[in-house]
């Protein structure tokens, strides 16, 4: 049976208004950017926020229906990974992952044991008597989950669980803890604002803004052809809304593209920063996609230049440190861009 979520909260002028299902097995991430309301989502499902209206259900049990049912966060079959992980600092972290089934009545010597085989699964073994102060923070995270994972949760939330790695630890606790979360035969819902994260561990993707859902797919999809601007920065591309008729669409914002394959009504139009041309004059042989342009910004990231670029319609380029140089790239410049249609990926809005 399915998670069933229906979340509408209001506190003070923001309001969440969101629906999604979670099925055994799945991992379904709720990704969005700072204040679109995955926490507040987070909180409604594990029973620290009570719903306004909606439903949460659980296979056939009802966690929240207000105003008739509310089932407290201890009473529901959930386990939790915080951001910060929430370990016992006065706990070694056998008794960290003890904890919570000693909480739900096993006595103290089968909890005991059981902890200790978690923390087998999750390569502690030798760290059981260590203080929550005295691990790394790969190893806070994988108590952490062993904690949550150890009271076989029907649904388990994943607060931002590698927010507070550094970049060399993140890596490997990733790929763990993907490893964890094939195995878990429960619901799992992720928030996250990383889209590495949620592409990586995720089934699905909810993407939430403003307290809305603006997309809902497996990642490939939502990486592919996004529907937001926000959606579309996360996975790197260009995207623009327009009207298509035949081979030209006529963009909201201002300007026209021509695309390969005929077209018809309302479409979105996406294409990666590595299509854009960039020129010091209009290039020989005038492509059908070529327009004036000046640089409104320049950034370096890794071994390529993003370059924003103001015109109609605006545009983001990415190039190598050698284009630079070659064009001596620097704000105000006027170039001409150029996109060639078989580049563009064009889908109906």
């Amino acid at each position: 049976m399915s998670l069933r979520a229906e979340l509408r909260v209001t506190r003070g002028d923001f309001d969440l208004d969101i629906a999604f299902t979670v099925a055994p097995g799945e991992v379904v991430a709720l990704l969005g950017p700072n204040g679109a309301g995955k926490t507040t989502a987070l909180r409604a499902l594990a029973g620290l926020t009570p719903l306004s209206q909606g439903r949460i259900e659980l296979d056939t049990e009802v966690w929240d229906e207000p105003p008739a049912r509310f089932v407290p966060a201890e009473r529901r079959a959930i386990g939790v990974v915080f951001q910060d992980y929430l370990l016992f600092a006065n706990m070694t972290a056998l008794d960290n992952v003890a904890f919570g089934l000693q909480a739900r009545g096993l006595p103290r010597a089968t909890a005991r044991q059981r902890a200790a085989g978690w923390l087998d699964r999750v390569g502690l073994t030798s760290h059981a008597a260590a203080k929550p102060r005295s691990l790394s923070g790969g190893q806070a995270q994988r108590v952490a989950l062993a904690r949550a994972l150890a009271t076989d949760p029907a649904l388990l939330l994943l607060d931002e669980p590698l927010a507070a790695l550094d970049a060399s630890t993140r890596l490997q606790v990733r790929a763990e803890l993907g490893h964890h979360l094939a195995d878990f035969g429960g619901h799992t819902v992720l928030v996250t604002h990383d889209p590495l994260d949620a592409m990586v561990l995720a089934d699905r993707l909810v993407i939430i803004e403003n307290g809305h859902v603006v997309q809902d797919g497996p990642p490939a999809e939502v990486a592919q052809r996004p529907r937001t601007d926000y959606v579309a920065n996360l996975v790197g591309l260009n995207l623009y809304r327009g009207v298509a008729q035949g081979t030209s669409v006529t963009l909201t914002t201002g300007g026209t593209l021509t695309i390969a394959e005929p077209a018809d009504g309302e479409v979105y139009l996406a294409f990666p920063p590595s299509a854009v041309a960039l020129y010091p004059q209009p290039p020989v042989g005038s492509p059908r996609n070529t327009w004036q342009t000046t640089v409104s910004g320049v950034e370096q990231h890794a071994h390529l230049t993003r370059i924003r670029l103001d015109g109609v319609p605006t545009v983001l380029a990415e190039v190598i440190p050698a284009t630079v140089a070659a064009l001596k790239l620097q704000a105000g410049m006027r170039l001409w861009a150029s996109v060639k249609a078989t580049e563009i990926r064009v889908y109906p809005a």
